[in-house]
């Protein structure tokens, strides 16, 4: 009788324990620790994002693959060290979803959309006490971009009362902040300042309900493509666009901004 194929995730758990056999496994899968992963756990993260963004499901699929094969690295780590394994991290997950959805996977009545919301911050920070995390502010991940971190800040700041009540307060602390900037004196003081401004801007966009990293993200993309569009008219002259004085360069990229 055959035996069965190996389920898909059961297949990738066995391939990273052969990886990290300490005699027959890969040299350089064996030589990394939770610190060396973490960059590139966070990087597969991103790509995810942006495979989103592109709307290239072939490449989502891939890219939530790589992202997959990096919880599956942790936890065989964690697991050799006597920490955890994949099927501890796996029910984890699945004992909190079901905790977190009692309108679900419990006894309490469906509600509307409001009421699951204040439920489901009721039972996180109930975990946070679990956790001994009484602060407002506590577990908010070290690790996050900072423009989406301090908004995370700000929005757990605004959940015990701290926040200004609309946008209007929220744009006059954006000018002030850009004023002190202006009058900073000396190099560490407009390092200070300019954290200031950044902070108040991410609060005046939330204001508007605008994410900071959503909005700076898509600002990355729109000056890549007309960028690259004005390298790309720049050779369609048999020009050198590095070449280019300033006016030059600023009339190209208003025609790439006229054309879009």
């Amino acid at each position: 009788m055959t035996e069965s194929p190996l389920r898909p995730i059961d297949r990738l758990l066995a391939i990273m324990a052969r990886l990290r056999d300490r005699e027959d496994g890969c040299e350089w899968d064996l030589a990394q620790d939770f610190r060396s992963i973490a960059p590139y756990t966070i990087e597969e993260a991103y790509e995810v994002a942006d495979a989103i963004a592109r709307h290239d499901m072939t490449d989502l699929r891939d890219e939530l693959g790589d992202l997959l094969l990096q919880v599956v690295f942790h936890s065989r780590m964690a697991e050799e060290a006597g920490h955890f394994d994949f099927q501890t991290v796996a029910t984890g997950i699945s004992e909190k979803m079901e905790r977190r959805h009692p309108h679900i996977f419990g006894e309490v009545a469906p509600k509307d959309v409001t009421a699951v919301r204040a439920n489901w911050e009721a039972i996180k920070a109930a975990e946070r006490q679990g956790k001994a995390q009484v602060g407002a502010l506590d577990g908010v991940a070290m690790g996050l971009p900072a423009l989406l971190r301090a908004e995370k800040l700000q929005k757990r700041a605004a959940r015990v009362g701290f926040d200004w009540p609309d946008a209007v307060g929220a744009g006059d602390k954006l000018r002030e902040e850009i004023g002190e900037f202006e009058d900073a004196e000396d190099a560490a003081h407009r390092l200070e300042e300019a954290g200031d401004m950044l902070f108040a801007m991410v609060n005046w966009l939330r204001k508007h309900d605008i994410t900071a990293e959503d909005a700076l993200l898509a600002a990355n993309r729109k000056f890549e493509r007309r960028f690259r569009g004005m390298e790309v008219m720049a050779i369609a002259a048999g020009e050198d666009f590095a070449s280019l004085d300033l006016s030059a360069q600023d009339g190209l990229w208003n025609r790439v901004k006229s054309e879009e």
